[in-house]
């Protein structure tokens, strides 16, 4: 894949309010079809310049491929989710998200693209789970030779983590808030 921006990391972590929301619209590839201000603004792309792009050129490397997995897994059913996100802007700064994400229908009820709208997520709930959690699941994705296996070791451990809560998983995301 083509690099966008510096993929060099600053550390810098960029904020926004919230009352704001970032809305990005994707087809069923994850390829952009609409991107609102907010999220040119935090992406550091113009809203038109990301349109045709892929919405993984905000993919932040300390996010687990686990996470992505299980995401695509049930929006591709037709289900929603919600997911603690960190994104990455073209010029290597971050930003940490609540993501809701939706797939879109046509009239005879195909899935023909996915909405996502992001909103601040609570500090501490980032800083006391996510966080570490997403560590855990990253050291553990890359402590395998094959991709393949770590992407799986750590989508199994997420099910476990979440499954030894006693709840489904979106449950778990949104008690998270509370």
């Amino acid at each position: 894949m083509q690099l966008y921006g510096n993929p060099v990391l600053t550390g810098v972590e960029r904020f926004f309010d919230p009352d704001e929301v970032i809305v990005s619209k994707t087809d069923t590839k994850g390829i952009i079809t609409y991107a609102n201000r907010t999220f040119g603004r935090l992406a550091g792309i113009s809203p038109l310049d990301a349109v045709g792009k892929p919405h993984n050129l905000i993919r932040h490397p300390a996010m687990p491929r686990c996470v992505f997995k299980l995401l695509w897994d049930v929006i591709s059913t037709g289900e929603e989710i919600f997911a603690y996100v960190i994104n990455r802007s073209l010029n290597g700064d971050h930003y940490w998200v609540l993501a809701h994400v939706t797939p879109s229908f046509d009239q005879a009820g195909q899935i023909i693209g996915y909405h996502s709208n992001r909103r601040v997520p609570k500090r501490e709930v980032v800083n006391d789970v996510i966080m570490p959690l997403y560590e855990a699941l990253l050291k553990l994705e890359q402590s395998y030779e094959s991709p393949k296996e770590g992407l799986q070791a750590g989508f199994d451990h997420a099910l476990k983590v979440i499954g030894d809560t006693g709840m489904e998983y979106n449950r778990f995301i949104t008690s998270l808030g509370e």
